[in-house]
């Protein structure tokens, strides 16, 4: 059984950085690409970030490019997103998952993955 479990989030002053992590467990068959999706109340999710597995090509949101940068340790099965210059907007729930089917890039829309974590709550606030 495929778990996702996130961590890293918090409370953080506009401006400010947070490094989320995701470490990932219990795949019996390969994947082809793993992201951070995020929402917010009332709000569908949508795509923040993602890599494809066999060669680490990243795709970035336009709102987070620049800012954010997302990474892999294979050899932990563990995920990163580092946020920097985080914004107000920035606020969310977010969560790690995995898209199965092989889009090139990696898709930033929700509809495309198909196991998910519980989520960690990122604040961006003064």
């Amino acid at each position: 059984q495929v778990h996702l479990v996130e961590s890293g989030g918090g409370l953080v002053q506009p401006g400010g950085s947070l490094r989320l992590s995701c470490a990932a467990s219990g795949f019996t068959s390969d994947y082809h690409a793993i992201g951070w999706l995020r929402q917010v109340p009332g709000k569908e999710r949508e795509g923040v970030s993602c890599i494809i597995k066999s060669d680490g090509l990243p795709s970035y949101a336009n709102s987070v490019k620049g800012r954010f940068a997302i990474s892999r340790d294979n050899a932990k099965n563990t995920l990163y997103l580092q946020m920097n210059n985080l914004k107000p907007e920035d606020t969310a729930v977010y969560y790690c998952a995995i898209q199965l089917d092989p889009t090139r890039p990696c898709a930033l829309v929700a509809s495309r993955y198909v196991y998910w974590g519980q989520g960690t709550q990122v604040t961006v606030s003064s």
